[in-house]
């Protein structure tokens, strides 16, 4: 194969969403992926995430898919990263809509572009590992297929969607037999047990003029929206019509609208030390802790508690003292307008803050 026909790879972050779990670090002006909850202090969610796959793909080649109302916040944070390259989203319409814009965008630049989608709130540990099973990805997909990484599951998870896998591909590619969403218990243990099954950690890779075919079989609403794009780009018009466009748009997720009923469909199963940092109890996990567990800022004290979280995210006071005396499990956080006390076990629960806010009209607190 000559080298200017092969495949040119470009990577889509998705980085919309609220994080309303991470409330009160995360606002709808300062979502998850804007927080550094990984290993870094210095470094967000959305700048590791681009950090990892910058030996893949040149900065020049990566877009950033977040709400219009991060895209200043975007630029900012992300100066390396061109600023056609940032896509503002006028209004939510979920992943489909998500991938198959930025898809046509890049299909504009490069018509035979393989795309990887990979999520901005992730954290891997294993870099090298990823990038490995990344580029086994693009593999596949340069032989037509739409591919989706699959976490080795550690766990009898009910979080999660799961995908199993089926006939050999390739060394290191399977074919996908179904998507499953999240299983009760005893289904989880026995995708477990049976290891036939992967955690659906919602990355793809695709040729950009196979992900278009599917989305016009299988989506013709979503299709028929892109052609529009598409005109009115040529036109130099795009952004004036974005907002009519994005809300006569389906709002569904691409599992649902294409990965469920696409035929070829494969799947690289990676190990890479994976998590989605779905709450504050991840950021516990993924902290330096003490001896007992716990995970302190350096002005923070503890006598006989275990397994605590604080995250002081002030920025108007400094050198209060944070001491913890006799308690356990706790995740603590303290922002300059806000407190959050709960247990761990129930870290999933902050988002009932931000619930209670939307109905008192907190607005300045969400």
């Amino acid at each position: 194969m000559h080298t200017e026909t092969l495949p040119v790879v470009y990577a889509v972050i998705m980085a919309g969403g609220a994080g309303t779990r991470f409330w009160p670090a995360s606002r709808e002006k300062h979502p998850k992926q804007f927080l550094a909850l990984g290993a870094h202090d210095d470094e967000s969610l959305l700048e590791a995430t681009i950090n990892r796959i910058a030996p893949l793909v040149p900065h020049e080649r990566i877009f950033v898919a977040t709400g219009r109302h991060l895209e200043a916040k975007a630029k900012a944070l992300l100066p390396h990263i061109p600023a056609e390259n940032i896509l503002a989203e006028p209004l939510a319409r979920n992943t489909a809509p998500c991938i198959g814009w930025a898809t046509a965008v890049i299909q504009r630049r490069c018509s035979n572009a393989i795309v990887m989608v990979l999520p901005s709130d992730h954290v891997v540990t294993d870099e090298d590992e990823f990038r490995r099973v990344l580029t086994k990805a693009t593999e596949a997909a340069a032989r037509g297929f739409i591919t989706t990484i699959g976490i080795v599951p550690t766990r009898p998870e009910t979080g999660y969607g799961y995908i199993e896998r089926g006939a050999v591909i390739a060394e290191g590619i399977r074919r996908v037999i179904k998507f499953t969403e999240k299983p009760s218990l005893a289904v989880a243990q026995h995708y477990l047990s049976a290891g036939s099954h992967l955690w659906n950690a919602g990355m793809f890779v695709f040729r950009a003029d196979v992900m278009r075919h599917e989305i016009t079989t299988h989506m013709p609403e979503l299709a028929s929206g892109l052609a529009v794009l598409d005109s009115s780009a040529k036109e130099g018009h795009e952004r004036s019509v974005l907002d009519q466009v994005f809300r006569r748009l389906p709002s569904v997720s691409i599992d649902h609208g294409l990965m469920e009923h696409a035929a070829e469909i494969a799947v690289v199963p990676g190990d890479f030390g994976w998590s989605d940092v779905g709450s504050w109890q991840s950021a516990w996990e993924l902290a330096s802790k003490d001896e007992d567990g716990n995970a302190l800022p350096p002005h923070a004290m503890a006598f006989d508690a275990r397994g605590n979280l604080v995250r002081d995210l002030r920025t108007s006071t400094k050198g209060k003292t944070i001491a913890l005396i006799g308690v356990n499990d706790l995740i603590i956080v303290e922002t300059d307008d806000a407190i959050l006390v709960l247990p761990r076990e129930r870290a999933q629960d902050a988002k009932l803050a931000v619930q209670a806010l939307k109905a008192g009209g907190r607005t300045d607190l969400i």
